[in-house]
C-alpha cells in the first residue's frame, strides 16, 4: 500500500511527469524504429541478427541504444521547451540598438 501511494505522489510532481511521458515517447520512437530496421531489412541487417545462435541479444542492445538516445532526446527537447509560451513565435533576446564604431583613416 505504502508503495503504491510514493508513485501516486512522484505523479502528482509536474516534472517528473513530464519526464516520465517524454521517457515513454522516446521508447515509443526506438521501438517503431528497430521494427522498422527489422521490416525493411536494409542491407541485410534482419537477416544477420537472425543468423546469430542469440538473436535477442542483439535486438536487446539495439532497441537499447535507440530507447536511451531518443529517451534522452525527448526528454532534453521537453525540458527546453519549458520556458516558451505559445504566443513565442516571434524573435527573443531583447531589442536591437544600432552599434556605434569607430572607424580610424589610413
Amino acid at each position: 500500500m505504502q508503495h503504491n501511494q510514493r508513485q501516486r505522489r512522484l505523479l502528482q510532481i509536474p516534472l517528473f511527469r513530464l519526464l516520465a511521458i517524454n521517457l515513454a515517447l522516446g521508447l515509443g520512437m526506438a521501438v517503431v524504429l528497430v521494427g522498422g530496421l527489422l521490416l525493411l531489412d536494409p542491407w541485410g541487417l534482419r537477416h544477420l541478427i537472425f543468423a546469430d545462435h542469440s538473436p535477442g541479444v542483439a535486438i536487446g542492445l539495439l532497441l537499447g541504444s535507440f530507447f536511451v538516445t531518443f529517451g534522452s532526446t525527448a526528454m532534453g527537447t521537453a525540458i527546453m521547451a519549458l520556458g516558451r509560451s505559445d504566443d513565442d513565435d516571434g524573435p527573443s533576446g531583447g531589442t536591437r540598438v544600432p552599434a556605434r564604431a569607430k572607424v580610424r583613416g589610413r
